[in-house]
């Protein structure tokens, strides 16, 4: 489990691409403090297991799954990540729930400076667009972020300059992809207010027999 604060930047080192997997190798210095082989860190928002560790880097194996539904796939060697271990118990708490299992990805279709902050519109599916609602919080690349504004297919979110500097958002272009994971509560909560339709069927409680009675 992950806040989505980001601890640093680290960078591409090598990228070993198998048929359809890959092992990242990532140079970093403060993820790897206290981290030893087989933790979890966060890379631009995906959960990643340390499969190898040296005192300046650590590698990862990216399975076939993950780089279909994220932006892993685009890395580079040389590219800057966020990156973050897993929360620790005994600390503060200063994002919002991250599982660093990545929903999908986004497209960002408008860089536009703002005074001290700097907004960023993200063009996304209607499936992950359902779950993201104004002034609630978004992972985008593993960054905890406030929704702002939420359009038919595209939600808008802003960043202080602070955010911008400590985190791979600097290098984002208009037209660049990045890894979305939306709110877990609001999944969990229509998994539960939907059961299986032969539950209802079970029990006599139909979505007709709700309505009937003002639900």
């Amino acid at each position: 489990m992950f806040t989505g604060i980001v601890e640093e930047m680290g960078q591409v080192e090598g990228i070993q691409r198998g048929k359809q997997s890959a092992v990242l190798t990532i140079r970093a210095k403060t993820v790897l403090e206290g981290t030893k082989i087989g933790d979890s860190i966060a890379v631009n928002g995906v959960c990643l297991t340390v499969t190898s560790l040296l005192s300046d880097r650590f590698s990862a194996d990216v399975m076939h799954e993950t780089l279909d539904r994220s932006a892993l796939a685009g890395l580079r060697r040389g590219s800057l990540v966020n990156l973050e271990r897993a929360m620790a118990a005994d600390g503060r708490f200063g994002g919002h729930i991250v599982a660093g299992h990545i929903d999908g990805t986004g497209r960002i279709t408008r860089i536009k400076r703002d005074d001290n902050a700097v907004w960023y519109t993200v063009q996304a599916a209607p499936q992950l667009l359902r779950y993201i609602v104004e002034k609630g919080s978004i992972a985008m690349d593993g960054i905890s972020l406030t929704v702002a504004r939420v359009e038919e297919n595209a939600f808008s979110i802003s960043a202080i300059p602070h955010t911008v500097a400590q985190t791979a958002l600097q290098n984002r272009r208009e037209g660049d992809l990045v890894n979305l994971e939306t709110d877990i509560i609001g999944k969990y909560v229509e998994k539960l207010l939907t059961p299986a339709p032969e539950t209802l069927a079970s029990s006599g409680l139909t979505r007709d027999f709700l309505a009937r009675h003002g639900f």
